[in-house]
């Protein structure tokens, strides 16, 4: 799976855009910093915050690559499992570098 980046376009699962927060400088794919699993992402226009109930406010990849490491900690990755905070549901990664794997 391809390993995300600081410019790799997540979505909310109701079309809001994810932007991480503290992506790893250390290590880039792309000339972009990768996004470790523990890196809280921010969610802009959730389509949801326009109803009166919970909205995706935040996010988190809460299973990622396995065997690649940054930092002591595992990359987020193209099909890892992401939470969003107030709805429960995920994030999903649209668009990404596909130079860089991870499993």
């Amino acid at each position: 799976m391809p390993v995300l980046h600081l410019g790799a376009t997540v979505l909310c699962m109701h079309a809001g855009n994810a932007v991480p927060t503290m992506p790893f400088p250390r290590v880039s794919v792309s000339a972009q910093p990768v996004v470790q699993v523990t890196t809280p992402y921010v969610i802009a226009a959730c389509s949801l915050s326009t109803s009166s109930g919970p909205f995706c406010a935040t996010g988190q990849w809460v299973v990622g690559a396995t065997r690649v490491l940054a930092g002591g900690l595992p990359l987020a990755i193209v099909g890892g499992t992401a939470l969003c905070v107030a709805t429960g549901t995920g994030m999903q990664a649209v668009a990404s570098q596909t130079r860089v794997l991870a499993t």
